[in-house]
C-alpha cells in the first residue's frame, strides 16, 4: 500500500518539474500536436536549470514534419528532453506566441510500434497458452474496454453520478468477464451473485471512507485540467468513487471464480463432506490466495519505488504530513477500501458456492464422470 503512494507522488514530481520547465506554453497559442523524426542532433551542451546545481544537456536538433500542415519540412530547435537521439520518433507541440513566432516543444517519444509489438505479443501468449479460453477472456477484455470507453465515459460527461454508472459498467463487466470467459453454469452465478455483494459492500464503505476524509477527488493533476474543460459540472468525490470500483473488478473477478472452482472441486472429492467442512477448508484456500496476491501487489510496487524510496530517506520527510497530502491520503483510501472489497469476496462467494453447489457437477467433472459410468 505505502509504495504504491510512493509511486504516485513521484508522478506529480514529475509533473510539477514539467511544469515548471514548459511553463511559457501557457501563453502560447496551440497549434496542434505531430510526429516527427530526429533527423540529426548538431549540439549539445551542458546548462545550469537554475537550482540545486542540477544541469540538464541542451540539444540542437534537426527534425523532420511526419503530420500536420507542414508535414514534410524539416526545421531546427533546440530541446532538453531527455533520451533522445537522431533516428528517433517524438511527438511535438506546434506553438505561437503573441507576436506570431512559432515553437516547438518535444512532449514525448513516439513509442506506437513498441507498444504494439507488445501488445501483440501479449495477444499471442494468450492464445498458445489460453486456447480457446484465453481467445474468450481477451474478448471479454476489449469488451470491457469498449463498455469503459463508450458507457462510462460519455455517461460520467453527460452528467450521471460517476458511482452510480461506474457500478452499472461494473455490472455487466462483470458479466462479460465471468460467463463469457468461464461459461454459463452455477458456478459462475454463484461467482457474480457474490462479487456484486463486494461491489456493493466496497461502495458503501467507499463512500464513507472518502466522506470522513474530506476527499474532493482533485489529487492529481488531470482532474484539475478536467474541472476547467468541462465548467465545473463534475462530481470529483464521486469520481474517485467511481475509480476505486472500477480499479477492484479485475482482483474480486479472480478470487470469486477461484473460490467457486474450489468448493466445486471438494464437493466432487467426497460425496459425504459436510457443508461445514467444505466452508473451512475452502477458506483455508481463499487466505492463502489473498495472502499471496497481496504480496505480490507489494513486491510489484515496492520494485517500481525504489528511486523515491531513496529519496525519501535523503528528505527525512515527516509521516504524519506526507499521508495527510490528498495525493497520498487518496490513494490510502483507496489500497485500503478495494482491499477490504477484495478480503470480504472470500467468505461471501464460499458461504454462496456452499449453500448451491451442493450436488453440482461442473462440465469439466460431468464429462470425465460419464465416461467411468457404468
Amino acid at each position: 500500500m505505502f509504495f504504491k503512494l510512493l509511486k504516485s507522488i513521484s508522478v506529480l514530481t514529475i509533473i510539477l518539474i514539467a511544469n515548471i520547465s514548459l511553463a511559457q506554453e501557457v501563453h502560447d497559442d496551440y497549434q496542434g500536436t505531430y510526429s516527427a523524426k530526429i533527423l540529426n542532433i548538431k549540439s549539445e551542451e551542458e546548462r545550469g536549470v537554475g537550482w540545486n546545481d542540477v544541469k540538464s544537456v541542451y540539444k540542437i536538433l534537426e527534425v523532420k514534419l511526419l503530420e500536420g500542415p507542414q508535414k514534410g519540412e524539416v526545421i531546427n530547435f533546440e530541446s532538453d528532453f531527455p533520451e533522445i537521439g537522431k533516428g528517433d520518433k517524438v511527438f511535438l507541440n506546434h506553438l505561437k506566441d503573441v507576436g506570431g513566432v512559432e515553437r516547438y516543444v518535444i512532449t514525448n517519444i513516439n513509442r506506437t510500434n513498441q507498444i504494439y509489438f507488445f501488445l501483440i505479443l501479449f495477444v499471442l501468449v494468450i492464445l498458445f497458452f489460453g486456447g480457446k479460453q484465453g481467445a474468450r477472456s481477451l474478448l471479454a477484455l476489449v469488451g470491457s474496454f469498449l463498455a469503459i470507453f463508450y458507457i462510462l465515459i460519455p455517461a460520467i460527461l453527460a452528467g450521471w453520478h460517476p458511482l452510480l454508472i461506474c457500478i452499472l459498467v461494473a455490472s455487466g463487466i462483470l458479466f462479460a468477464a465471468i460467463f463469457f470467459t468461464h461459461g454459463f453454469s452455477r458456478e459462475s452465478v454463484v461467482a457474480y451473485t457474490g462479487t456484486m455483494i463486494a461491489v456493493f459492500i466496497t461502495s458503501l464503505l467507499a463512500t464513507f471512507a472518502v466522506h470522513i476524509t474530506k476527499l474532493s477527488g482533485f489529487s492529481e493533476e488531470a482532474s484539475v485540467y478536467l474541472n476547467f474543460n468541462t465548467g465545473g459540472t463534475l462530481d470529483f468525490s464521486g469520481l474517485l468513487l467511481g475509480a476505486i470500483i472500477i480499479g477492484v473488478l479485475g482482483v474480486l473477478d479472480d478470487i470469486a471464480v477461484t473460490q467457486a472452482a474450489v468448493v466445486t472441486e471438494l464437493y466432487d472429492s467426497n460425496k459425504n463432506i459436510t457443508r461445514l467442512e467444505v466452508y473451512k477448508r475452502a477458506m483455508r484456500v481463499g487466505r492463502e490466495h489473498v495472502g499471496a496476491l497481496v504480496n505480490t501487489l507489494v513486491l510489484a510496487y515496492t520494485g517500481t519505488s525504489l528511486p523515491l524510496l531513496l529519496l525519501f530517506s535523503i528528505y527525512q520527510y515527516n509521516f504524519n504530513t506526507v499521508i495527510n497530502m490528498e495525493i497520498f491520503a487518496t490513494e490510502i483510501i483507496r489500497t485500503v477500501v478495494g482491499s477490504i472489497g477484495l478480503v470480504l469476496t472470500v467468505p461471501i462467494v464460499t458461504l454462496l458456492a456452499v449453500v448451491y453447489l451442493k450436488d453440482y457437477k461442473s462440465k469439466h467433472h460431468h464429462s470425465h464422470s460419464h465416461g467411468h459410468h457404468h
